[in-house]
């Protein structure tokens, strides 16, 4: 696009506010950010959901068929998975795990303390639903970052103001935590057949003239079918704090989502198959290893 043509502005098409839930018996207090009721509107994304626990957290569970895509926003998570991977992650740190043929980990806070996390359940396409598992640590020094006037960006995944984030993708997604200081404005660029979010951490923002505030999430559906350059415009108002946002984009995949449990396929038959297989052993060993002591 040359410099006489300016970069269309996109709209926001939704918001909404998250759904939040008392303790049940993995957790302290759940929220639902990204439901799964309505994928054609939130496509290629699945699921938010927003996690406040202790003890018991959520212990050795399967996957297959979607990327789970952790970021710790408090406290210290303890992870372990059948690949042999265990560890600790911290506040910014973000956990992108490809479950793809099939997984077992689990996830709890370290020494049963606390831990505050989102979890975002990103589909992976038909032809990529059965790619090797992979495991990868994202720490928030690693991160990929770019500032500008009154805004600092963390790139997770993707490329955004000339760097890229860390993440290894089988799908392109982009991955953003931005920190904007008060009184700023910004203009996000996106491709056109992206479909975005923006979920709002801390502060109030107003996003292409609708106003968002700490614990809703703004929808920016696509607006074209090419990778052309769109802007979406944030901006925040007079305050004491900072406001921060946690932006997503992809491309929709546009196939059938059919899911059971902890699996995401295309059909009921793929899913009966995705249970037949964790039964069978085919996922690979539940781990019996003991929690971890120190990090």
């Amino acid at each position: 696009m040359s410099d006489s043509q300016p970069v269309p502005l996109r709209r926001v098409d939704r918001v909404h506010t998250k759904t939040v839930f008392g303790p049940d018996t993995q957790v302290d207090a759940k929220a639902v950010i990204i439901a799964p009721d309505n994928v054609g509107l939130t496509d290629p994304f699945l699921v938010l959901s927003e996690d406040w626990f202790s003890s018991a957290g959520f212990s050795w569970h399967p996957h297959r068929g979607v990327e789970t895509v952790t970021l710790v926003l408090d406290g210290v998570l303890e992870h372990g998975d059948s690949l042999g991977n265990a560890g600790a992650l911290e506040p910014g740190d973000v956990q992108w795990m490809t479950a793809g043929s099939g997984i077992i980990h689990r996830e709890l806070a370290f020494r049963d303390e606390y831990a505050h996390t989102l979890q975002l359940w990103v589909n992976l396409p038909a032809d990529r639903k059965l790619v090797a598992t992979r495991y990868q640590d994202l720490r928030a020094r690693a991160h990929a970052e770019y500032a500008g006037d009154g805004v600092s960006v963390a790139v997770v995944s993707g490329s955004s103001g000339g760097v890229t984030g860390p993440a290894a993708n089988h799908w392109p997604i982009l991955g953003l935590l931005l920190t904007l200081d008060p009184a700023t404005e910004h203009l996000q660029l996106l491709p056109a057949d992206h479909r975005a979010f923006c979920y709002v951490l801390d502060g109030r923002v107003t996003i292409a003239g609708r106003s968002v505030e700490s614990g809703q999430i703004a929808w920016s559906d696509p607006v074209g079918e090419e990778e052309n350059a769109t802007a979406l415009p944030l901006s925040t108002p007079e305050a004491d704090e900072r406001t921060r946002v946690m932006l997503f984009a992809g491309r929709p995949l546009n196939e059938p989502v059919v899911a059971g449990g902890p699996f995401v396929m295309n059909s009921k038959a793929q899913i009966q198959q995705a249970f037949a297989d964790f039964h069978a052993g085919k996922f690979g060993d539940i781990p019996r290893r003991a929690r971890l002591l120190t990090r």
